[in-house]
């Protein structure tokens, strides 16, 4: 004798038939095997789940959403291909990313509640009581990484937008000069013992606006009579040049202009930062179009988040962590620690050490450091690191880096920096032994026409452009100014093994030739 069935409910063969909606006559596997199918659904398809077995008028319109956002993320990948630099632009944009923040916590939010329906279609009461704990393991691993990375790719997204909102500026976007983007990158510091902030690293990064090709020119912190042209500000003030001795250095001039001349810039944040940024400009005979200031009290938090910087290093950097304040320090204290050559992971105190130290070194070899600690950063600074520790490196970012780069052009720039990853990048020193030889005073008395004809030709050969490379590469390999840098002075040699016990005991013996013979090599240096 067949059940009596109501209008509106299934009939018993349906319920015999389709095991999958109506699971009560089910077999104990087939409900095991039932539950681990609704949420394989759930993962890969949301709403599929509710279609099969559920509240279909749920499910379609989780299907809506789900193959929308399918067209999206499709968009992303094609738009990525296609053109890099507007999608960069999309992700740095405040509003948008905002509007994306908000997508992302919504669909985070709506995926959860579609695995908790999941669960009440699956019905736990009819599974085997040792499944269930399986079942309800696998849901909470299936929600954490779908709506956990949801809603962790909307944090990260939202620190990076506080953190480009606080660093970057609002302005209008600027226009690369010849081709390129010039940008002035220094190191500053403003310690107890000086007068102002003094950026002890300087260089300007030169960036061909098409392939990425990067050089690096470095200017000696004593650098002397730097030229500014009629258009400086500064030309009110040293139309002659920034030439009254050592006094005039040119990393004095950043405290100079920002307490005694700031006028000249009224319409700036940093009228010191201006200043040097004309000083640069004059020098090489390029125009600087912007500037990045790096803290260097801070640096060691930015290293630090990266989890360190690898380097090959080349000699024995020493560590001189007591100092006279005013005096040379080498001249009372042995160094407190060394650095020693080979592969090695530096932490945020040793690689500031590493790029800063000078005793017993030339400010050559000390440029040379500062330059393949830069190079080991931007190498090792990979997707991984950035997603794995974006909140400690967004963090140190805020406290230690100035620029006054415009926010809205921030997506060519990160597009710039990617293409610049597949080229080498070219080098030159604006002192000896690029220009003169150690010992020389060239970065006193420059020959500034002769700074400038150098300059093009190692913008020349980094552009990539065949005639100018193939004419210019002998003479360019011959100054030293591409990849291919010139060797330092070789080492004295030493009978015996060099140890940090034998160089601090030279020091403590105030062997100063000694150790500046073997320290020579302390600027060969490269990104492990």
């Amino acid at each position: 004798m067949s059940r009596a069935v109501h209008p509106g409910q299934p009939s018993e063969r349906t319920m015999l038939t389709d095991p999958v909606r109506y699971p009560e006559s089910a077999q104990s596997g087939v409900r095991t095997k039932r539950a681990f199918l609704l949420l394989f659904l759930t993962l890969l398809i949301p709403g599929s789940a509710q279609i099969v077995a559920g509240d279909r008028k749920l499910g379609r319109r989780a299907l809506r959403i789900t193959f929308a956002a399918w067209l999206l993320v499709i968009a992303g990948v094609v738009l990525a291909l296609l053109n890099r630099q507007l999608l960069v632009s999309l992700l740095t944009n405040q509003w948008f990313s905002l509007l994306l923040i908000a997508v992302l916590v919504a669909l985070a939010v709506g995926w959860a509640l579609l695995f908790l329906n999941t669960l009440r279609i699956i019905r736990p009461p009819l599974l085997d009581r040792g499944m269930r704990p399986a079942v309800a393991a696998s849901l909470a691993l299936l929600m954490l990484v779908t709506s956990g990375g949801l809603g962790y790719a909307a944090y990260l997204l939202n620190v990076g937008r506080n953190t480009f909102g606080s660093i970057f500026q609002a302005g209008p976007a600027f226009d690369p000069v010849d081709g390129r983007y010039n940008f002035l990158l220094m190191g500053g510091d403003a310690g107890e013992d000086r007068l102002g902030r003094r950026p002890d690293s300087i260089s300007v990064i030169s960036v061909d606006a098409a392939s990425g090709a990067t050089v690096t020119f470095s200017i000696p912190r004593d650098f002397q009579n730097a030229p500014f042209s009629e258009d400086s500000p500064l030309w009110q003030v040293w139309p002659d040049g920034y030439n009254c001795g050592n006094d005039c250095i040119i990393n004095s001039l950043y405290p100079v202009v920002s307490q005694d001349h700031a006028d000249l810039y009224p319409e700036s944040q940093d009228p010191g930062a201006e200043a040097m940024m004309d000083a640069a400009s004059g020098i090489l005979g390029i125009e600087v179009q912007a500037y990045i200031l790096v803290d260097m009290a801070g640096f060691e938090q930015l290293i630090d988040a990266m989890g360190g910087i690898t380097i090959d290093a080349g000699g024995w950097v020493p560590i001189t962590s007591e100092e006279i304040p005013g005096s040379d320090p080498k001249r009372y204290f042995p160094p407190s620690e060394w650095i020693a050559p080979g592969v090695q992971t530096l932490d945020g105190y040793h690689a500031l050490w590493y790029a800063r130290s000078r005793e017993y070194a030339t400010d050559y070899s000390r440029i040379r450091r500062q330059q393949c600690v830069q190079a080991a950063m931007i190498a090792q600074l990979d997707p991984a690191t950035v997603l794995t520790r974006f909140q400690e490196i967004a963090a140190a970012g805020t406290q230690i880096v100035e620029t006054d780069l415009p926010r809205d052009q921030l997506g060519s720039f990160v597009d710039l920096a990617i293409k610049a990853k597949n080229h080498d990048v070219g080098r030159l020193t604006i002192g000896a032994p690029d220009f003169g030889e150690p010992g020389e005073l060239f970065s006193t008395y420059p020959d500034i026409p002769l700074v400038h004809e150098r300059v093009q030709e190692t913008l020349a050969a980094a552009t990539g452009d065949a005639e100018a490379a193939a004419a210019g590469v002998q003479e360019v390999d011959r100054a030293g100014v591409i990849e291919a840098l010139p060797t330092v002075l070789p080492a004295q040699t030493v009978t015996g093994e060099i140890t940090e016990e034998y160089l601090h005991q030279l020091a403590v013996n105030q062997d100063w030739s000694t150790l500046e013979s073997l320290l020579a090599d302390n600027g060969e240096c490269s990104p492990a």
